[in-house]
């Protein structure tokens, strides 16, 4: 009995995810998604993962392929909006880095909330969270640099409209960047 019981509580520890610390940053809790699918950006070096329904636009050129999607079944201020990037180009978390974000985002009314240096799908990464306004609403933006390598990074831009639920809008586009994959 006792053997069963501790092997019962070993596979629970086990099979429970431990929160990624991207997660714990902005204290999601669970979140699901219904219908995903797997989307490949058109040079085939990552993919995001994110419900059927919505809309989602390929682009590339020389320097960076990218992935934006967005739920148009839903008002602007009840969803967010996703933009993943593969960018070549060496990115380096120093001072200088961290002051040209503060200053762009500045030159774009952006007001900065939070940053914030950790790991994001065991890569190095920076996050920086911003608020401030576009046309006539109220928004929030994530911005996460991910370290692939010496040669390129992934910039994730997740944007948040209007005041309600922006907390749990921000976890769920924090599910999905959880979910981005590189290809090698």
């Amino acid at each position: 009995m006792i053997k069963k019981c501790f092997f019962a509580c070993l596979l629970g520890m086990l099979s429970c995810s431990k929160p990624s610390e991207l997660s714990k940053e902005f204290r999601c809790k669970s979140t699901n998604f219904n219908n995903l699918e797997v989307v490949k950006d058109v040079k085939k070096t990552f993919s995001v993962t994110i419900p059927k329904h919505w809309k989602t636009n390929l682009y590339q050129d020389n320097l960076q392929s990218s992935i934006f999607s967005a739920d148009t079944t839903k008002q602007l201020t009840e969803t967010f909006l996703m933009d993943v990037s593969y960018i070549k180009n060496n990115i380096d978390f120093n001072d200088l880095f961290k002051l040209k974000i503060e200053q762009e985002n500045l030159n774009k009314n952006l007001i900065q909330k939070r940053s914030k240096e950790l790991t994001i799908l065991n890569k190095p990464a920076y996050i920086v969270v911003s608020k401030g306004k576009k046309s006539s609403f109220l928004y929030q933006n994530l911005q996460a640099y991910i370290k692939v390598n010496k040669e390129h990074f992934i910039l994730v831009k997740a944007e948040v409209y209007g005041d309600s639920l922006v907390e749990s809008r921000l976890c769920k586009a924090i599910f999905l960047i959880e979910k981005i994959k590189v290809i090698n």
